[in-house]
């Protein structure tokens, strides 16, 4: 009894306290009593040590009460049935395309989980143009592609005949790709963010790269929003969280997340044991960003604000993610009993409603009034990043064949009853002799729904998704910033790193493409030699400088200014990478020529960001990735993880990547002069892999000839012919990057000791080449009868006597990816293996790849062509002092 007294006594002061909070609320409102209850906590904690528990996330509700909601200012009827339409044509596309080809694929459930997000966004925020001339970025879910797709369609952009061709791009005509891929629809999509988890890293990246151009003066300061649109399993990917901090630390208030969160991942349940939307809050709010939960529509209302002691909201709290997946696929008799039974109090707020009308309660996201009041207020914060976390239900509208359930993801077919359910849910008039087709369909051009969405995109500014190039080509770079590159060092030494950056100081001074340049180093500066850029130019900061570096006395400090030039990242190549693809994709985003350099350890480039270096490609991305201290045997003392023999093997995928190994000064030059020339002068989609190194060597001139500039560009030249060519044996070596140095040492020992005359050529690029060589056998492959075209490798080795033997600093299977067009034998050395901490002649040794391997393949090679005898490659291993019995480097 006494207990009862008790818990009934606590009910009764909570009340009071709660009238009290409302009083004030009405008369100082919520800051007043925002203040009041700060004040009420630290009074406890020093009255009485009361330590409320730490808690980063807010009660499971809406963000946003419903007094204090945005009015909605369009036509929820009309919007609901555009939106139904564009339901009907992304369903109708998915099921059509997978008639016709089994197995096609699509995704039908993350467009209609996501569809009032996508509506009210594009109705009412989605700015293709703002009054300043800027524009919004949308960064659309790759799933939900299907659903942009058709709300074009209906905006009369793409044709019946495209969505037809959904997934089937090589049908006449042309199709659609499946996902947002701008190099095969590059007047449509702008970004890819299919491998899920680079979307949200490249928007935070790329929202900081418009304050970065901003404060540089390159643009001018806008209202324009970066907006991400991502699915809360996605939100799994490292890349989705790991750099949020940067987001709320730049105050990147230009930048708003949009989460699905419909609880599904591909398999599954996101948490089926916990709440992903409450994890995510936290998460968020934990690292600085305005969150915005939209949990609960229109119709939970009237229950959240009856709900006086807070029992519902305690009830919404517990139930886990896997049961509230359960809920949405059962009745409404179902929700009330394991809902609302746990508690009469509870059974008593909704006895008003029927099971029918429990079942039809929607979630946040499904409410455009709910959508749009979030949006309201994301787009009106200040000072932070939003992000709206939407509670959805994946494959909603869909019913019985996978509205909620684990299979939904995977759903490709509807048969004639569900498409019936479909259509009659949704109000679309297609009659059911019809509906066996899945047929799409468009009102007139006069309809009541063409004219309000053409209205609403005409108000915004146009149609989006849409791509446009808009930069205006630049002027070649004048030739003088280049000469001093081509007579060489005179014996001093330097290596091909401290030749980039001095042609990079020299390139920044231009007085015109001096200022669209954008170094991007991730935390290494000082390892590659451009410290001096710091003061040159300045590291970038979006608040400037606000303390006295400790190295203030020094020439070199480091200095950070507002409108600092040099982007230093930190230690984050994926976050480096995605500065690389903001400023390599300006010209097309925001009309600006922006040329980025992003300089980083070889290593941890296609191996460690390969997935952002597609994405880079598929963005039709410009500008110069530089991978420094590259090679396995350069950087000495370093060892496994840092040793680089393979990432010239992994740039061969990428289709439009250029790649160059360069040996001399002259070649960067020449190379780094052409690649701005194609790219920025040209506008050709393309982007380079330039590779250096930290070994100091002297830089020899460039050979005199009419045809070396192209070779060097084209992948291959002759670098110097040997000074006996009459020598009766004769070989060909063929180096490139540091390794043409033992090539010229393995030169000059076949000479004197063995009486070998060999020329020595530098190989730029093995890829060039090999890209040149398989274009000309598919030439002449379809062209029987007609002369055979000739591979740039062969024509240029053509006259060439004796052996081939070619030796780089990656693995074997680079060079020997030439051999079938080498007009002689070919010996390929390489690195296959793991790195060694050790010296450079130690791991050249360890690697066979230094000058006395070079010579001793050279002989081998003579031997196998019956020009020396067997014995001279016997006593030679002797001679050399090579260990024949020594572990493979391969394997070991």
């Amino acid at each position: 009894m006494a207990q009862t007294e008790t818990d009934g006594q606590e009910v009764l002061e909570t009340r009071e306290w709660v009238d009290s909070l409302d009083y004030v609320l009405s008369q100082g409102g919520p800051v007043r009593a925002g203040r009041l209850l700060q004040q009420l906590a630290l009074h406890a904690r020093r009255a009485a040590g009361v330590n409320l528990p730490f808690s980063a996330t807010t009660p499971y509700q809406n963000t946003i009460p419903f007094p204090q909601q945005a009015p909605f200012p369009g036509s929820q009827e009309m919007e609901r049935r555009i939106k139904s339409l564009v339901r009907w044509n992304a369903l109708a596309m998915v099921v059509r395309a997978n008639k016709i080809q089994e197995g096609i694929g699509g995704h039908i459930s993350t467009f209609a989980s996501a569809a009032t997000l996508y509506e009210v966004a594009f109705n009412h925020f989605f700015q293709a143009k703002t009054e300043s001339g800027d524009r919004d970025f949308v960064y659309f879910q790759g799933h939900a592609a299907p659903g942009i797709y058709a709300r074009a369609y209906l905006e009369g952009r793409i044709p019946k005949e495209k969505l037809e061709n959904f997934r089937r791009e090589l049908n006449p005509g042309g199709g659609l790709s499946s996902y947002p891929h701008p190099w095969l629809m590059p007047n449509f999509w702008e970004f890819p963010t299919v491998s899920m988890g680079l979307g949200p890293i490249q928007a935070i990246y790329h929202a900081r790269f418009i304050r970065y151009l901003e404060n540089r003066g390159l643009k001018e300061s806008t209202g324009g929003k970066v907006w991400a649109f991502l699915g809360d399993g996605e939100m799994d990917e490292p890349e989705s969280l790991g750099s949020i901090t940067l987001a709320s630390r730049e105050n990147l208030d230009n930048l708003i997340f949009v989460v699905n969160c419909n609880l599904q991942r591909l398999d599954g349940p996101v948490r089926g044991n916990g709440k992903i939307i409450q994890e995510l809050e936290a998460i968020f709010r934990g690292a600085g960003w305005n969150v915005i939960k939209v949990i609960w529509g229109s119709d939970w209302d009237s229950l959240i604000r009856s709900d006086r002691d807070g029992i519902l909201v305690r009830r919404l709290g517990e139930i886990s993610d896997g049961q509230y997946q359960k809920y949405f696929v059962e009745s409404g008799a179902y929700f009330r009993q394991n809902l609302f039974g746990t508690d009469p109090r509870l059974l008593k707020m909704v006895e008003h409603l029927s099971d029918e009308q429990l079942a039809r309660m929607r979630l946040g996201g499904h409410d455009p009034i709910k959508v749009h009041a979030a949006y309201r207020a994301a787009v009106d914060h200040t000072g932070s990043p939003t992000i709206i976390l939407a509670k959805t239900i994946k494959g909603y509208g869909l019913g019985e064949a996978g509205e909620g359930k684990n299979i939904t993801h995977q759903q490709k077919k509807l048969n004639e009853e569900e498409l019936e359910l479909f259509r009659s849910r949704f109000g679309i008039p297609i009659p059911d002799d019809e509906l066996h087709n899945a047929p799409f369909y468009r009102p007139s051009d006069d309809s009541a729904e063409i004219k309000y969405m053409q209205a609403r995109r005409q108000q915004l500014g146009g149609y989006m998704p849409q791509r446009k190039a808009k930069a205006a080509p630049l002027k070649a770079v004048p030739e003088a910033h280049f000469e001093e590159f081509y007579k060489g060092t005179d014996g001093r030494e330097a290596s091909t790193t401290m030749v980039f950056v001095r042609l990079l100081a020299k390139l920044l001074r231009d007085p015109d493409v001096g200022k669209l340049i954008v170094p991007i180093i991730p935390d290494e500066a000082r390892t590659f030699g451009m410290e001096a850029l710091f003061r040159q130019v300045g590291i970038y900061s979006s608040v400037g400088q606000l303390y006295e570096p400790v190295d203030m006395d020094t020439l070199l400090y480091y200095k950070e200014a507002k409108n600092g030039q040099i982007l230093e990242e930190g230690i984050t190549e994926a976050g480096s990478m995605c500065s690389f693809i903001a400023a390599g994709t300006a010209y097309a985003n925001h009309g600006i020529n922006t040329i980025p350099f992003f300089i980083y350890y070889s290593m941890f480039g296609f191996q460690r960001i390969g997935d952002l270096i597609w994405a880079a490609a598929d963005m039709r991305c410009r500008g110069f990735l530089v991978g420094g201290t590259a090679g396995r045997t350069t950087l000495a003392g370093e060892g496994l993880q840092h040793q680089d023999g393979h990432s010239h093997v992994l740039a061969l995928p990428v289709p439009n990547l250029v790649a160059y190994d360069p040996a001399f000064a002259y070649e960067i030059a020449i190379i780094i002069q052409d690649g701005i020339r194609r790219m920025y002068v040209d506008q050709e989609s393309i982007f380079y892999y330039l590779t250096v190194t930290n070994e100091p060597l002297a830089m020899p001139e460039m050979p005199k000839g009419g045809n070396v500039r192209e070779g060097i560009l084209r992948g291959l030249y002759r670098f110097n012919t040997s000074d006996a060519p009459d020598k009766k044996l004769r070989a060909q070596l063929l180096g490139s990057g540091t390794i043409m140095y033992e090539v010229l040492k393995a030169q000059a020992i076949l000479k004197e000791k063995y009486g070998v005359a060999a020329d020595v050529w530098s190989v730029t690029s093995y890829k060039e080449l090999y890209r040149n060589a398989n274009d000309c056998e598919r030439w002449n492959m379809l062209h029987p009868g007609e002369t055979p075209r000739m591979p740039f490798v062969t024509e240029t080795l053509k006259d060439a006597p004796g052996p081939f033997i070619a030796a780089s600093d990656y693995m074997k299977v680079l060079p020997e990816s030439l051999a079938k067009w080498v007009p002689g034998q070919f010996v390929s050395l390489g690195t296959d293996g793991f790195g060694r901490s050790e010296n450079r002649a130690a791991l050249r040794n360890f690697f066979e790849v230094d000058a006395k391997h070079i010579v001793l393949a050279t002989l081998g090679a003579l031997a196998r062509e019956k020009k020396i005898g067997i014995e001279i490659v016997k006593r030679a291993i002797n001679e050399l002092g090579i260990d024949a019995e020594k572990v493979n480097p391969a394997i070991s």
